[in-house]
């Protein structure tokens, strides 16, 4: 059995690299890595055995997918689920008059929960651009109350 070159490593890697842009995964693009780190290290030291080389590739390419799905990827998902306590008291200023049984719009300097503006609604008339108080959150908007 004729053993791989360093150069087989180098081209394996980037048709793996390169098959990542078709198959946008990015999961693929580690096991060409993996081969690429395999290339270079036959270049340094051209007497390792295939098993060695395979292991390696193994070895380096779960390694590196583990790192990136696990530490360094930073898209966690998390979501708002549960804070809404913490938007409880937080003031802002009224877009749009509110009326009991007329929705308004209130709009925060910070964006709250994600986002800056927000339906409200209320149990007592408030002009538009009076600031206001959030009592509560139900759902997709905010019940408010006169800041006094």
């Amino acid at each position: 059995m004729i053993e791989p070159l360093w150069w087989h490593w180098v081209v394996g890697g980037i048709a793996l690299v390169l098959l990542e842009l078709a198959v946008p995964a990015f999961f693929v693009i580690w096991f060409g890595l993996g081969a690429l780190l395999v290339g270079g290290l036959l270049m340094v030291a051209p007497s390792l055995s295939f098993t060695t080389q395979i292991v390696i590739w193994t070895l380096a390419s779960v390694g590196m997918t583990v790192l990136w799905f696990k530490v360094f990827r930073s898209d966690k998902h998390t979501t708002t689920s549960g804070q809404a306590a913490s938007v409880v008291g937080e003031v802002g200023m009224l877009v749009t008059a509110v009326a009991p049984y007329q929705p308004g719009q209130v709009r925060f300097q910070k964006p709250v929960l994600g986002a800056e503006l927000w339906e409200c609604r209320t149990e007592a008339e408030i002009a538009a651009g009076e600031r206001v108080k959030v009592l509560s959150v139900e759902g997709s908007y905010v019940r408010v109350a006169p800041l006094h």
